[in-house]
């Protein structure tokens, strides 16, 4: 179960055991897209039974409940029952600095997410909403959490302490990190299509989604990351800003008599593509809007590609070196122009596209030009898997 702000996705997989790297398809899944009134719901099984329908938003616990109950009683039940299901795995975005490894969920467990919920609260909430979800429908089974932060707990101190007093590192406010399941899984994907050890390389994983990220990668470690305290840092993002001159806000609360949930909700939520466009945060209604001459759309895209570019340069120089270069999640993996104009300025690393490949690009394919010297690969995004792997390895009775 993958619950975010305003979705939430899910996956039944069968595995018996800790399942290799290379993913499996998942014998059922589902995608609820809350979007200010209105929902939209996807599901469908391998068998291609799909079920697709839009209503007005109601109560959203309300709405997984009635999903989950598809997977044993509806048009694309591959269940006899809900007491087939073993275990459920959960993403959780934020486990503070306690919460680095998956873990069984225990009332101390949850305890912790919730007391880190002040950092990442719509995220964090959600995770809990789905844990108690899986409990009122499955009963008392295993449930796992895996921490979106947990990749990132590599990074040198350099990299996690701000520059602020240090008294703000001792009461927890440091830079964690997010998107590292996903930073993770590619990393290892990556390695295996190139059939190189994961040891030997240097990654850079740039998860391109409604929220943006960049992971440097080392020995399979994360070293460097783009977002920081909260998921709000570094790059542009659908909605979110990204960094900005903290020194805006002090001057917003002085001059403006603006709150702190004022600047939150701008922050987080009429910023970035949405925010320079007025179009949408939608990165495809962005290169749409372009074609009809629009200008703010226009500079929404060359702000979020500059501040990609800028980015990458950053995490090269963290790594001194570069052996791959990853794009993954829906912008990442959708979206052809992005990745064309991100790299045009990245020659200096060795990094030439194949105009061709990256036009047509599937996910896991290398879209790079012979004469390139560093590899680049789109990457499809592997969330649900890489969570229901970790069940396999921690969650299943005698594994």
């Amino acid at each position: 179960m993958n619950s975010g702000s305003s979705s939430q996705k899910t996956a039944l997989f069968e595995v018996s055991h800790a399942a290799d790297t290379d993913p499996i398809a998942p014998l059922w899944q589902s995608k609820i897209q809350w979007d200010g009134k209105k929902e939209s719901v996807t599901i469908k099984n391998l068998q291609g039974a799909k079920i697709e329908k839009e209503s007005s938003a109601g109560d959203q616990q309300a709405s997984i409940e009635a999903m989950l109950r598809e997977l044993w009683d509806g048009k694309t039940a591959v269940l006899q029952s809900p007491s087939e299901i073993s275990v459920a795995g959960h993403r959780i975005v934020h486990g503070g600095p306690k919460l680095t490894l998956p873990a069984i969920i225990t009332p101390e467990v949850k305890q912790t997410i919730n007391e880190v919920a002040t950092i990442a609260p719509l995220h964090n909430r959600a995770g809990l909403r789905g844990v108690q979800v899986a409990k009122k429908l499955l009963g008392e089974i295993p449930q796992v959490a895996v921490f979106d932060t947990g990749f990132h707990r590599t990074l040198p101190l350099a990299e996690i302490v701000y520059p602020g007093p240090y008294e703000w590192y001792e009461q927890g406010i440091r830079r964690y990190g997010f998107h590292g399941i996903n930073h993770e899984y590619c990393a290892h994907r990556v390695a295996r299509l190139m059939r190189k050890d994961i040891s030997s390389l240097k990654i850079i994983s740039c998860h391109l989604g409604s929220g943006c990220s960049l992971a440097a990668i080392e020995h399979g470690e994360s070293v460097a990351t783009t977002m920081g305290f909260t998921p709000m840092e570094g790059l542009m993002m659908g909605t979110r800003s990204g960094s900005i001159d903290p020194g805006i806000l002090t001057h917003l609360m002085r001059t403006g008599n603006v709150q702190s949930e004022q600047l939150d909700e701008t922050l987080n939520h009429r910023s970035g593509l949405l925010g320079i466009s007025g179009v949408s945060s939608d990165m495809r209604d962005v290169l749409e809007a372009i074609k009809s001459g629009n200008e703010r759309a226009k500079l929404a895209f060359d702000i979020f590609v500059h501040r990609l570019q800028a980015g990458i340069g950053a995490m090269a120089a963290s790594l001194n070196g570069l052996d791959a270069l990853v794009f993954t999640a829906g912008i990442g993996e959708n979206s052809p122009e992005v990745r064309l104009t991100a790299c045009e300025k990245l020659g200096f690393l060795g990094v030439r596209l194949d105009e061709k490949k990256n036009s047509t690009a599937n996910a896991d394919i290398c879209i790079s030009g012979e004469d390139s010297a560093i590899p680049v690969y789109v990457i499809g995004a592997q969330e649900e898997w890489s969570i229901a792997r970790e069940c396999a390895r921690i969650g299943l009775p005698n594994s």
